[in-house]
């Protein structure tokens, strides 16, 4: 129980951090939101761990890899705050949350993974809740509903890569570097888009998405040294009812029925995934090494 109680904390994190970057988002170029999210995620960290961990924080045997992977996860951060921008918290939540699902597809297509029983119906189902929320052609649709979506996409590929990196670099480093790569391109652009913080309270706010970030990949982390990844999947799509509270309470945004029919879909494809994947299975061949 201790994993998941950490995996729900993560969660709530998380939750905090989209509803900072949402809220700074009608003041402040997404960009600079990104830019803060991971400049300030990577002096934490190297603070926290630089003196303990010295050249090994940033040591890699797959640079290439990591810097690809560093850059979906900047991508994927970057598309979902401009979600935010235009969306309610939990719509954009939930469309993201077909992740997951993804990743298992990419998975049996680049890793040579097997596909659990159900895996296409899963994804289908899935993206028939999508449809449910964005509803196209009607006028709730929002062209920015595909921004979410290219998040889904962009996070499933940070987590293929992450799972390729598994045993192959130290987990700390993989979690610093993500952040760094990211960090190290929205240096480059945020000049582009700065706007000096209005107030002390917008700075802290700013720093803050970087804390707040760094200190829920670090209870993540936490959690699956206690749980198997299979045990603690299901309790991932928690975060749509964080999202769901916390866009009620905030930003005053309720889903409508057919929205939260929706959010049902893609929570029940997702869990039943999860679910059949904590099933054993007989495994054809060995898969790919890490790395390899």
């Amino acid at each position: 129980m201790k994993g998941v109680a950490l995996l729900v904390c993560a969660i709530c994190s998380f939750t905090l951090l989209d509803a900072t970057a949402k809220h700074l988002s009608a003041t402040y170029p997404v960009p600079m939101i990104v830019w803060a999210r991971y400049f300030f995620h990577v002096v934490l960290l190297a603070l926290l761990f630089g003196p303990r961990m010295g050249t090994r924080l940033v040591r890699t045997r797959r640079p290439l890899m990591q810097l690809v992977r560093g850059a979906m996860l900047g991508l994927s951060s970057l598309f979902f705050f401009l979600g935010l921008a235009y969306l309610p918290l939990a719509d954009a939540g939930a469309i993201a949350s077909i992740a997951p699902i993804l990743v298992t597809v990419l998975a049996v297509r680049f890793l040579g993974e097997r596909a659990p029983a159900g895996t296409w119906w899963a994804l289908a189902v899935s993206f028939a809740g999508v449809l449910l929320i964005v509803r196209p052609g009607s006028s709730v649709f929002s062209w920015a509903a595909l921004l979410p979506m290219c998040t889904a996409f962009c996070f499933a590929t940070y987590q293929l890569l992450t799972r390729r990196l598994s045993g192959v670099d130290d987990g700390m480093a993989t979690l610093f570097l993500g952040g760094l790569v990211s960090a190290v391109i929205m240096c480059a652009v945020v000049p582009l888009f700065w706007t000096s913080p209005r107030s002390a309270l917008d700075a802290a706010m700013l720093v803050a998405t970087g804390a707040i970030g760094a200190f829920g990949h670090m209870l993540l982390v936490r959690a699956f040294d206690h749980a198997p990844a299979t045990l603690l999947a299901p309790f991932g799509y928690t975060q749509l009812v964080a999202a769901i509270t916390v866009g009620w309470l905030v930003f005053g945004n309720f889903p409508d029925a057919i929205a939260l029919g929706g959010m049902a879909l893609i929570v029940a494809s997702g869990v039943t995934m999860a679910v059949r994947q904590r099933a054993p299975r007989p495994v054809a061949a060995p898969p790919p090494q890490p790395g390899a």
